[in-house]
């Protein structure tokens, strides 16, 4: 593995709070899933719906914070706080695997209401 999970979680983390809904999707493999919440609606396939995913946080506040990591191999998962627009925050689960070349191939989120805080 010529990659560090750990790095690729951090660049992910500070390019989903810093960065544009194509910076986030450039992150993933062409052909990445992402589900976000799992359960909670469509699987989105591909780096063009990714992006398509991430739009609605362009020109929003956002802040995140990494709360606790875990890798094996070429997965990772871990616990994040993500603020939006100072109103909301939410700790999700995230577990991600990674191709070769440390792009992001899934992505998995779990959460629900209850991982939910208003501010």
């Amino acid at each position: 593995m010529s990659f560090d999970p750990r790095a690729i979680v951090e660049r992910y983390l500070h390019t989903v709070s810093t960065g544009s809904a194509d910076d986030v999707a450039a992150l993933y493999a062409e052909d990445a899933t992402l589900e976000d919440p799992v359960g909670g609606g469509e699987v989105h396939i591909g780096r063009q719906a990714i992006a398509g995913f991430y739009k609605n946080t362009d020109g929003v506040d956002i802040e995140t914070e990494l709360l606790t990591f875990r890798s094996g191999g070429n997965e990772a998962a871990f616990v994040f706080a993500i603020t939006v627009g100072g109103a909301m925050r939410i700790e999700p689960i995230e577990v991600m695997t990674f191709t070769g070349d440390g792009k992001i191939a899934s992505m998995k989120a779990y959460w629900g209401p209850e991982n939910v805080t208003q501010l």
